[in-house]
């Protein structure tokens, strides 16, 4: 009988370096550390097993890639127990920040707490198993009271052209909102899709942020360049350029295809950015207008 959780592959182990000049103070905006299993558990409830990817393998990731800081964001597999990523940004100095995954009966005092923990966000998966600990979206809305004092943002994994209401139900959320994975729409969708135009014009509205990660989750090609995500990243930053981040997506849990390499991943933003002043605002400038001072 087949598992029913399966295991995830891990990373290329030998990233190329970028073939264009990263900016200094480069934030990759999107990653995440697993393991060990042993001192952090995965919750019962996840859809997929990755290997063991520690803060010290990522680390050695930006110094090939150039980039300085980074912000790890909660993975479904741990459900809201956010101890890897926390121990993770605890040992790294100034260098991380994080995107945590808490409950409704999350106390004050426990997001006072994590905000001193360098938390700036909270992050709502309606994709993967485990990454939905609200009852529903309008639990989701009034959460985002809460953390609005703080300067944090709410961060959604949705399939963008897929969602109803996807403008009027993010726009009137309490805080900024931050979608993954260039909306995580199927690039055979095509870029006319009625459901990606509306993306568009909430990006344009200015409450919503858009990580250039995960190009693989979204092309119908075997391999990079994924010259089918160009037209949709590009599109992207013509709607608002002022409201594009950049991740790695690093160690890429969840993908079982022809597994890409980082540093050809990230040499994508020069094809989709060609402009080296925007390729700045985008890996430097609007991360720290996001997620403010490291």
């Amino acid at each position: 009988m087949a598992d029913p959780i399966p295991f995830c592959p891990g990373p290329d182990p030998e990233p190329t370096t970028p073939k264009f000049d990263v900016p200094k103070g480069a934030i990759d905006s999107h990653a995440h550390v697993f393991g060990p299993e042993s001192r952090y558990p995965y919750s019962p409830a996840r859809g997929y097993t990755p290997p063991d990817a520690p803060l010290a393998a990522y680390n050695r990731l930006h110094d090939t890639l150039g980039i300085e800081k980074g912000v790890l964001t909660q993975p479904s597999v741990y459900g809201i127990d956010n101890r890897a990523i926390l121990d993770a940004v605890s040992q790294s100095g100034d260098r991380l920040l994080a995107v945590a995954a808490l409950g409704e009966d999350v106390t004050d005092r426990e997001l006072e707490a994590l905000n001193e923990q360098r938390v700036r966000g909270v992050r709502v998966n309606l994709v993967d198993k485990g990454g939905m600990p609200f009852d529903g979206i309008g639990a989701v809305r009034k959460f985002t009271e809460r953390i609005k004092g703080f300067g944090w943002h709410l961060e959604v994994l949705i399939h963008a052209h897929d969602f109803p209401d996807l403008r009027e139900t993010m726009n009137s959320m309490a805080v900024d909102v931050v979608v993954g994975h260039l909306g995580y729409m199927k690039t055979g969708h095509g870029i006319d899709h009625p459901g990606f135009r509306d993306f568009l014009d909430l990006v344009r509205d200015g409450h919503c942020w858009v990580k250039f990660s995960g190009s693989y989750r979204i092309t119908v090609q075997d391999a990079l360049p994924y010259s089918d995500v160009t037209p949709f990243a590009k599109a992207l930053v013509a709607a608002n350029p002022d409201r594009i981040l950049w991740g790695s997506d690093w160690p890429h849990p969840t993908f079982y295809g022809n597994m890409p390499n980082d540093g050809g991943l990230f040499d994508q933003l020069a094809d989709w950015v060609p402009d080296e002043g925007q390729r700045h605002r985008i890996l430097v400038d609007n991360p720290r207008a996001l997620y403010g001072a490291f």
